[in-house]
């Protein structure tokens, strides 16, 4: 310490006076050995101070960058940012971001009534489609039915004309067969109606007495061997 000093620390504590030479020996020594420290403390507060005014401006932390509309991990993984909470969601476009749990809820909402719609429209489309199949189905099996039924109705038809042909063609071969076997007993010298083969056959209109007889009218193809053409016009039984 010089000299400047130390007369500068005891003149500011009153050292000069003779009265307190005893004391100020002890006082000078004590702030030789202090280095006159009430002085030296006062630049030492003016810089503290001037320290901690500049402070502030050295240490400020910059803020936390959110995270909305980041990626994250997994879907509807949580997250706390502050006083905000995130919920990892899908976009619009398909890509897992950071959104705020309201924003997440509300467009979780629209995709849950966006797929109940779909479901519920896909549910009557369906339905419509089971509804058109039956439909085709019952009108498939109703015109199978009434094939089947004019199928059958064709083949009974056929089978009762078939049925009534053969009962024609027998009684026609019945009838063939009856006027043969008649005309096998008719006599071969009249033509028409049916001359009895007998020892006598008159006319049926007329005075004869048989044993046979004929309606007539019968013609004569051969000889009038019963006499049956009075009038010899060839027809008999006039």
């Amino acid at each position: 310490m010089n000299i400047t000093r130390l007369r500068f620390c005891a003149e500011k504590f009153g050292l000069q006076n003779g009265r307190y030479r005893a004391v100020a020996v002890i006082s000078l020594l004590a702030l030789l050995i202090a280095g006159c420290s009430p002085l030296a403390s006062a630049p030492k507060q003016t810089t503290s101070s001037a320290s901690t005014s500049q402070s502030p401006s050295v240490s400020a932390t910059p803020s936390e960058a959110s995270i909305e509309l980041t990626s994250c991990p997994k879907e509807k993984a949580a997250e706390t940012q502050g006083n905000t909470s995130y919920i990892c969601t899908k976009d619009r476009a398909g890509l897992l971001v950071w959104m705020e749990a309201a924003d997440s809820k509300k467009l979780t909402d629209e995709r849950t009534a966006a797929a109940l719609l779909a479901a519920k429209k896909a549910a009557e489309q369906k339905a419509a489609a089971e509804k058109l199949a039956a439909q085709k189905a019952a009108a498939q099996k109703a015109a199978a039915e009434r094939a089947a039924a004019e199928k059958a109705a064709a083949e009974q038809a056929a089978a009762e004309k078939r049925a009534a042909e053969e009962a024609a063609a027998q009684a026609a071969a019945e009838a063939a067969a009856q006027q043969q076997a008649a005309q096998s007993n008719c006599d071969p010298n009249y033509a028409g109606d049916c001359v009895p083969i007998a020892s006598d056959v008159d006319c049926a209109s007329g005075s004869g007495n048989g044993p046979a007889y004929v309606q007539g009218p019968v013609t004569v193809v051969g000889s009038d061997i019963y006499r049956l053409d009075g009038d010899h016009d060839g027809i008999g039984c006039e």
